[in-house]
This record gives structure tokens, C-alpha cells and sequence, in this order.
């Protein structure tokens, strides 16, 4: 006879580091584990029945985090049998079985190859009391074919592609996410579209590299027409990538972002370094001067493009010559943000073996001499816009002070950050006599706000909002529904209670 403990359902948690292709992952596997039966734990719930760690391989603190963490968990799962612990992405694909052994009380570890199956390596290991390890070497199943469930209302990931074919030599990527697999443009759209169904406003194409998208079926112009085709989507308002590499990137790309409607004018391109010399240890097939034409391009067609990157300081042998001619890239580029990175060595990338690995002292010094002019640049761009009416897409968590303020947060079509006020609240938070939107304004609205103040990373719209458009990404948000897409799941086993058996149907219906 079932008990009423083995048939409430389990419940879950995933913990998420490093990059958006990790995010969207995390959401993969949280729609596997629900459709196979398991329930999210809630906020606070500090003992859930299963807990998943999607690691990160690419910053060199990465395995002492993990390790630390699990190490916290050890006792929690002492307390609670019956309590399951999974390690999956980049590092689990790095250490494989060295997980095992190093944190024994590990039940799964799974690779980047492999997500979808999670839910049989969970019962398996439960079944057999014993810790199941399944790393395969090649994609099996697309991960897009996989249930996801989706993290935001009005915002969305799409994966047009998994892997990459470049040879960075400060990468460890490509060997843990082997080679470029495109998906279909079709298949892409199909997942867009079923996004705009359940209300999402934006979606991001998503990609190692999304500018060599179409290398697998021979059409070097398939990112730019796919842009274009996503413009043909009723709808869907913004489209943004991320991201491109400065080699692959062609004219027909520009073209498609100035001329496609609902394609965001922002554009994140990472350029590592401003060196000639550098780029090329790095294996970074383009130069300075290429890098820099790309962007003169782009503001041609767009000039009120947002341009953002990724710069690393400290490669080994990078001299100070060097490093200013990064800096000088950096002031000419004019960055509305960038990432910045210390050089971080991994083993197993041919850069941790290079000879002039440098000091710690001079790797900081540099690095916070980067930031100064980086943060000098980004809010001299930003105070441009002061007195300029944005469009704001309303978010979640992007304003850790909106409680305080009494502030909103989301993000301006360039994607910059913009906190705005939304005023005094109205009768039953609607509009109010002196023109206030407070209490109407939900996560997935659209407000119209015009630019007051302008700090390094961030822009204030303290007036009253210009306009407000209440969207269906919004009614989803006050109801407290997120997206979900379906996916393929086959033969993975359900746990929790069992499904109520369907109602008896008659006449045609049954035939």
C-alpha cells in the first residue's frame, strides 16, 4: 500500500553559475524534473529532495566553489535520507567521475551532452543506492527538444546553436561543449513563435557563436536571414543574440539589425584585447583594426547602437604596451558597458602552459586601471541620453534598491538598465488623479520614461512615466504563470503522486 509520504511529490532545486547558455540549461532541467513529476521547492525551503548544481568550468575558482558547496551540504543530506545530490554542466564534464570520488555523497553527475538524462540518472541511483556517472562525449538529443521551463514572463532564451568550432587559446569551452550543432531555422522559429503564444515580448538567439550559425547545412548568411524572419513574427517586439565573434561577423548581419523592426540595436562583441600581439596568442583570428571596423559599421546603420564586450587583462606575456593599446581600443570603441576579466589559467587550454604567466600585483593593478576607463567612458555615454524618453521593458531583480526607492527597473531597447519612479499610487492602484502609475505597472509592461540622471551602469527616470502598456507578459506576471515549452520526453520515469486516471469518454470521441 502507497503511503501518503511516497506519494507527495519531490521536490527540487537547481543552482545555477556561469553563462547564459547555463541559465537557459538550468531551465531545461527544471522542465525535466517537472514533467517527470517533481515539484520546485519553494524560496526558503532549505531541504529539498533533490538538488542540482549546473556548474560553470571557466573561472579557476570554479572547482573550489563547487566543492565548498557540497561540502555545506553534506550534513544537510545526513539529516534528510532520501535526499539526492546532482552535478551537471561544464565541470562536470571537466571532472567526471573525479566528482565521485572527491564528494562521495554525489548521487549524479551528468555532462553538458546529456541533460536529458537526468530524471533516469536520479531514479537509478535512488533505485540502486549507489551514485550514477554519465558523461557522453557527443550531443544526443538537442537540448532545445527538451521541456523547459521558462524563468521569466516576457523574456526568453533560444539555443540556435550548441558548441564551437574556434580554438581560443584561453578557452576550455569547445572541449566541454564539442563542436558547433546548428538547429534548423525552422525549428528555431517554431520555438519563438510558441514563446510569443504564452506571451513572451523578447527573446534571445542564443549561440557559442551565433555569427558562424549555418556552418553545418552551408549558408554563411543563415544568421543574418534568420534575424529577418523574426522580424516576420507578430508579437514578438525585441530580438537580441549574444553573441558573436568578430571573425564570422559580415555586412548582411548589419543590414538585417538596422532593417528588422522588432532587432534591438545592441550588440555584444567580445574583443579580449586591444593587442595585435596579444590577439594572436590568443588565437583571436581577427585584429584591432578589424574589430574596430566592425563597430564603425554598426554605428553607421544604428547610430544609437549600444556596443558591449568582453576584455581580459594579464594574458600571459601581455606588456604594458600592450595593455594600453587595449586601453586605447577601449577609448575608441566607446562601450556603453563592458565585462572585464583577470586572466584566469585553466588547465587543460594551451595558454596555462604558456611562459609569461604574470604576477598576481601586476594582473590587479591593470585590471583597475581598465575598470577607471571603462566606467569613465560607459557614463559619459550614458549621460548623453539624459532627457532622452526610453522604452522600458519592465523586469524582475534588476533593481536591488527599487523596495527602498519606491523605484522600477527594467531594460531600455539598447539594453541599458533604467530604474524609473512610477509616483504615487492611484485608487485600487490604478491611475491616479495626478497621473500616477503606481501599483499598475507589472514585470513584461512597457513604459515610455524620459532619462533624468545617468551613473556609470545604470540610468534614473525620476519623472512620471510618459505612458504605460499593459501586456500579456504582464497579466502571466500577476498571475504568477511562467512560460512552459513541452519538449520531447520519452520513456523517463514519473515520480511523486500518480497521474488521475483520464475520465471515460463515449461516441466518436473514443474512437
Amino acid at each position: 500500500m502507497t503511503t501518503a509520504a511516497e506519494r507527495s511529490p519531490r521536490t527540487y532545486q537547481v543552482r545555477t553559475y556561469g553563462c547564459q547558455m547555463n541559465v537557459h540549461d538550468s531551465e531545461r532541467i527544471s522542465g525535466l524534473l517537472e514533467r517527470a513529476g517533481y515539484v520546485r521547492a519553494g524560496e526558503v525551503d532549505d531541504n529539498p529532495d533533490v538538488v542540482v548544481f549546473n556548474t560553470c568550468a571557466v573561472r579557476e575558482n570554479a572547482d573550489n566553489r563547487l566543492y565548498g558547496n557540497l561540502g555545506h551540504l553534506r550534513p544537510v543530506k545526513d539529516k534528510h535520507p532520501g535526499m539526492q545530490i546532482a552535478v551537471g554542466g561544464c565541470l562536470a564534464q571537466k571532472d567526471r567521475g573525479d566528482i565521485v570520488r572527491k564528494a562521495p555523497w554525489v548521487d549524479v553527475v551528468f555532462g553538458t551532452h546529456n541533460i536529458g538524462s537526468l530524471p533516469v540518472l536520479l531514479e537509478r541511483a535512488r533505485h540502486n543506492a549507489a551514485a550514477e556517472v554519465e558523461i557522453l562525449e557527443s550531443l544526443d538529443v538537442f537540448p532545445s527538444t527538451l521541456p523547459t521551463r521558462r524563468e521569466s514572463t516576457y523574456a526568453g532564451w533560444v539555443s540556435i546553436s550548441v558548441g564551437c568550432n574556434n580554438t581560443c587559446t584561453f578557452c576550455i569551452v569547445p572541449s566541454l561543449r564539442g563542436k558547433e550543432k546548428d538547429r534548423r531555422p525552422g525549428d528555431i522559429l517554431s520555438e519563438v513563435r510558441a514563446l510569443v503564444d504564452e506571451g513572451v515580448l523578447e527573446v534571445t538567439l542564443l549561440g557559442q557563436n551565433v555569427n558562424s550559425y549555418g556552418v553545418e547545412f552551408g549558408d554563411r548568411y543563415a544568421f543574418g536571414k534568420l534575424l529577418r524572419a523574426c522580424g516576420d513574427i507578430d508579437g514578438l517586439e525585441r530580438v537580441r543574440f549574444t553573441s558573436p565573434h568578430p571573425k564570422d561577423f559580415t555586412d548582411d548581419v548589419i543590414a538585417a539589425m538596422a532593417e528588422t523592426p522588432n532587432v534591438c540595436h545592441s550588440l555584444h562583441m567580445p574583443l579580449q584585447s586591444g593587442s595585435d600581439d596579444v590577439l594572436k596568442a590568443m588565437r583571436r583570428s581577427y585584429r584591432s583594426e578589424r574589430y574596430l571596423g566592425i563597430i564603425e559599421k554598426v554605428r553607421a546603420a544604428m547610430p544609437d547602437a549600444a556596443i558591449t564586450t568582453d576584455i581580459i587583462v594579464g594574458f600571459p606575456g601581455e606588456t604594458e604596451a600592450d595593455f594600453q593599446r587595449t586601453l586605447d581600443v577601449v577609448r575608441e570603441a566607446r562601450f556603453s558597458s563592458a565585462f572585464t576579466f583577470q586572466y584566469s589559467k585553466r588547465p587543460g587550454t594551451p595558454a596555462a602552459t604558456m611562459d609569461g604567466q604574470l604576477p598576481k600585483q601586476v594582473v590587479q593593478e591593470r585590471y583597475e586601471r581598465l575598470i577607471a576607463t571603462v566606467e569613465e567612458i560607459t557614463w559619459a555615454e550614458n549621460k548623453r541620453l539624459v532627457g532622452e524618453t526610453v522604452e522600458v521593458l519592465v523586469a524582475v531583480g534588476e533593481g536591488r534598491k527599487d523596495e527602498r526607492t519606491g523605484r522600477m527597473s527594467g531594460r531600455a531597447r539598447d539594453g541599458r538598465l533604467v530604474h524609473f519612479a512610477t509616483g504615487a499610487a492611484g485608487a485600487n492602484g490604478q491611475r491616479g488623479d495626478a497621473g500616477s502609475y503606481a501599483g499598475s505597472i507589472r514585470p513584461g509592461d512597457i513604459v515610455h520614461t524620459t532619462v533624468t540622471y545617468a551613473a556609470p551602469h545604470h540610468l534614473n527616470a525620476d519623472g512620471e512615466p510618459l505612458s504605460h502598456r499593459r501586456t500579456r507578459a504582464g497579466d502571466a506576471a500577476e498571475a504568477g504563470r511562467s512560460p512552459r515549452t513541452p519538449g520531447v520526453l520519452l520513456g523517463l520515469p514519473t515520480v511523486g503522486a500518480p497521474a488521475a486516471a483520464p475520465a471515460p469518454t463515449t461516441g466518436c470521441a473514443a474512437h
